[in-house]
């Protein structure tokens, strides 16, 4: 009797099963990102710096409470290669440090605008990684993305780029480098353990104290909802996404996933619309199809993979 073994009765591979969770585990930073601009708002008067250091110690924490969790020291994760330190420190930290001098140097709407190169430029590195081929789709989609990004943050305005604010745009374009080379990094990295990223958010809480008592005065939260607001940005946008967002791109779609982070101005506006502190117009409806169209076009590779073949 000869046997037939049917390729059916196993049709997703445990490889590929496993990219498709850890591209959906870094899709969760997406959503914790699309509630940073209404917990910032909700966050008071603190400022930026003085809020980095306080959500980056929240999120250490939530490193330190996950390695205890499953039974090994969080100290075990830090004994890494300095090139990792500087990957993490200099990814997590350098952005938002950069970011901030963007914003005091050049109007907001032109700087983000340039911040929100780094999916796109996610995309396009990640064909210097071992193993990842770069096909049309993946630039395609990711061009969408950031037309549609481009329509929320401008309302349809033209951009008014002044030589006066070249020190604002480089950081910009700094920012946008950074996360994408810290993103491209930690899948270059893909053995150092997602723990490990505890350690980078307890040196960047530490960059930022002296950047806060330099540059800014302290103020505390005036009550309970702005430490609420507070406690929740530590626990997600600026702090737990990190963790999702490093499993993603160790182990996920990367193209897909840099094309797919263009929803979070989208989600993020659609937020403030429930919220009542923004109008829905046709704008958010043109950005919503364009993002849409190119998400799902970068992830095409994933969402509808080739049938496996019966011998």
């Amino acid at each position: 009797m000869t046997t037939v073994t049917h390729a059916a009765a196993n049709p997703i591979p445990s490889d590929q099963a496993r990219r498709r969770r850890s591209t959906l585990i870094g899709f969760t930073a997406v959503l914790m990102w699309a509630v940073l601009a209404l917990l910032t708002a909700l966050s008071g008067s603190v400022p930026p710096f003085q809020l980095l250091a306080m959500t980056f110690a929240i999120a250490t924490a939530i490193g330190v409470v996950a390695s205890i969790a499953r039974g090994s020291s969080p100290l075990t994760h830090l004994r890494q290669p300095w090139p990792v330190w500087a990957t993490g420190v200099g990814g997590l930290f350098g952005y938002h440090f950069f970011y901030f001098l963007a914003l005091r140097n050049a109007p907001a709407v032109e700087a983000s605008l340039i911040a929100y190169l780094w999916p796109l430029l996610i995309v396009v590195f990640s064909a210097l990684l071992p193993g990842e081929r770069l096909r049309w789709f993946h630039v395609a989609g990711a061009l969408l993305g950031l037309a549609g990004a481009g329509l929320l943050v401008t309302k349809g305005a033209n951009l008014d780029f002044d030589d006066r604010y070249t020190l604002g745009y480089l950081a910009a374009l700094a920012c946008a480098l950074i996360w994408s080379s810290y993103s491209i990094g930690s899948r270059r990295f893909g053995t150092v353990p997602t723990d490990a990223v505890g350690g980078f958010c307890a040196a960047a809480a530490i960059l930022a104290v002296p950047c806060h008592l330099l540059f800014e005065t302290t103020v505390w939260p005036a009550n309970w909802v702005e430490w609420l607001a507070v406690l929740a940005l530590g626990l997600g946008p600026v702090g737990g996404a990190f963790f999702t967002w490093d499993i993603g791109m160790k182990h996920g779609d990367i193209q897909a996933l840099g094309a797919a982070a263009y929803a979070a101005p989208l989600l993020s506006t659609l937020i403030l619309i429930a919220a009542g502190l923004a109008p829905l117009n046709g704008i958010v409806a043109a950005s919503c199809l364009l993002i849409v169209t190119g998400a799902v076009l970068a992830a095409n590779e994933l969402l509808w993979r080739p049938r496996a073949s019966t011998p």
